[in-house]
């Protein structure tokens, strides 16, 4: 049975010419955990300049996992889908949307919970989790949009009525130049 997902991840894959990061994880007692990475992150790691600073960052996401001890190899993917398709520009863009990815997770186990309560007690402390998420998100989103925006200026646009007999300056007014006291 074909799904919309599998004829919108078909038409998704035509478009893009190249394999998306991916990472691979395995727990191995002797060492930790291994990642392997696969696929294209050459844009992340020509955006960090710095091999420490992507692997670190990328290591980072690896141990992301689920809630408790569970390394999550879907749960680090997203993360790194994230930021990888939201382009990042810079070093600071890179972080900061590693930043939101992982809000973004926390966000929705924080839904999850907050649909799965047993009592006020936890339905409570889900709704004030999932609230400061949500605003945290929205702040990091504003945050992104300020910073690509790079300060362009803002028109204003501003009604001015003049009656008749009056007169009106349009413009920034400044006092200034010699004043003749005559």
């Amino acid at each position: 049975m074909t799904t919309k997902l599998d004829k919108t991840k078909s038409k998704a894959a035509k478009k893009v010419a190249r394999q998306p990061p991916q990472l691979g994880l395995e727990l191995d007692e002797s060492v930790g955990l291994k990642v392997s990475i696969e696929g294209d992150y050459d844009a992340l790691r020509n955006v960090a300049r710095n091999t420490n600073l992507i692997e670190g960052l990328v290591g980072q996401i690896a141990k992301l996992g689920s809630p408790g001890q569970i390394i999550d190899e879907e749960a680090s993917n997203f993360a790194l889908g994230f930021i990888d398709s939201m382009n990042p520009r810079d070093t600071a863009e890179a972080l900061l949307l590693a930043q939101m990815a992982v809000v973004h997770q926390a966000t929705m186990v924080m839904a999850r919970r907050l649909n799965h309560t047993n009592n006020i007690l936890q339905q409570d402390s889900a709704e004030r989790a999932l609230n400061k998420l949500g605003r945290t998100y929205v702040a990091q989103m504003e945050t992104l949009k300020r910073y690509r925006s790079k300060g362009q200026q803002t028109v204003r646009v501003e009604r001015v009525t003049v009656e008749q007999g009056g007169q009106a300056i349009v413009g920034n007014v400044t006092k200034g130049g010699v004043c003749d006291e005559k």
